[in-house]
């Protein structure tokens, strides 16, 4: 009998055999997953990404801080579904000559988010979220797991901003005072000015540069001040149940983004909402929230950024860094707090 098992093994251990041994390890290690999500005590035990710290969401939130309300109330849903950014970004690439009502209309007929199409009347800013890509994850990514921390760094950003001096009410924009929550609004109906600035200068003592940030033109100046220059008219996309009109953001309610008076819920399957593990959401494939696969680590490159190899982050493109190159959570550290300024320069 030994001898007979002995014949078998050789024979196994033959060239071609290899691989389906290999094959049988990849079984094995995918029905394992699978327990994942048919076994409670298995799921409860996944583990947690680690959240950032207050520091690390100050410098994550510092290209947007002091942006209007519901500007950022569009941004943060938005990124959450990146693939779709980098979409709706070639798409405008692909459709220069739209703009106002046609583009409005055009931008209508597509199967993205509310929030993308939302940010097709500010080119420019859907525009940086794709230059940017794993920032945009990231903030996405924090948005969803970790809603109010981020609340509260904008906010502790914004005083810092208004301390240094770069944050107050001008012809572009109203700043008020609710309590111990600043709020920015446009100070016309029909226009929105988008600050300009340094993010990494604009609020006193310097930030560090977040790692692989690049700055777009016509939202970046190389001065510690905050100015407006690109003025976005608002009424061509009124007509439409995702215009500006229909966001708002809640700094009073765990900092929700409101979207057509009711909260604003991603169905973004990209970006991993960590809360849901224990709801047995360990997906090996998902789907966003118009019904298209979405793969793991998949990943989308702007067709003008280079590409980045893996690294590891919270967000789903966390790895990859469009235009800057990658890194892991870990080497911000304490990055927001007397920091350096350099880097992410073109």
């Amino acid at each position: 009998m030994s001898a007979t098992r002995s014949v078998k093994w050789e024979t196994c251990l033959r060239p071609g055999c290899g691989l389906f041994l290999s094959l049988c390890l990849v079984f094995a290690s995918v029905a394992q997953g699978f327990a994942y999500q048919t076994d409670p005590s298995l799921s409860q035990q996944l583990p947690q990404a680690a959240e950032q710290s207050l520091e690390q969401l100050q410098q994550l939130v510092a290209p947007i801080a002091v942006y209007p309300d519901s500007l950022i109330a569009q941004i943060l849903p938005a990124a959450t579904y990146p693939h779709e950014v980098v979409e709706a970004e070639q798409w405008i690439e692909q459709h220069k000559d739209l703009t106002g009502d046609r583009l409005a209309q055009e931008a209508d007929k597509q199967a993205w988010d509310p929030s993308i199409k939302a940010l097709t009347q500010f080119p420019a800013v859907l525009a940086n979220m794709n230059q940017n890509l794993a920032w945009t994850s990231e903030l996405g990514d924090a948005y969803v797991n970790q809603q109010q921390d981020l609340s509260t760094a904008v906010q502790v950003m914004r005083q810092r901003a208004q301390q240094a001096g770069n944050l107050k009410t001008t012809a572009e924009q109203t700043v008020t005072t609710q309590g111990q929550t600043i709020v920015i609004q446009p100070a016309t109906t029909d226009v929105v000015y988008v600050p300009q600035y340094d993010p990494w200068l604009a609020y006193g003592a310097p930030l560090a540069v977040f790692p692989g940030w690049y700055p777009y033109p016509g939202l970046f100046l190389d001065t510690p001040g905050v100015f407006f220059g690109l003025g976005f008219a608002l009424r061509p996309f009124y007509g439409f149940g995702w215009g500006w009109r229909n966001w708002a953001f809640d700094w009073h309610r765990g900092g929700r983004v409101v979207f057509n008076h009711n909260t604003y819920i991603s169905r973004s399957t990209t970006i991993v909402n960590r809360n849901n593990f224990r709801s047995n959401r360990f997906n090996f494939r998902g789907a966003d929230s118009h019904g298209r696969g979405f793969a793991g680590h998949q990943t989308f490159h702007s067709p003008t950024a280079p590409h980045i190899p893996e690294g590891t982050h919270s967000g789903a493109f966390g790895g990859f860094g469009h235009g800057g190159f990658a890194r892991g959570n870990s080497s911000r550290g304490q990055s927001s707090v007397g920091g350096f300024h350099g880097g992410g320069r073109r």
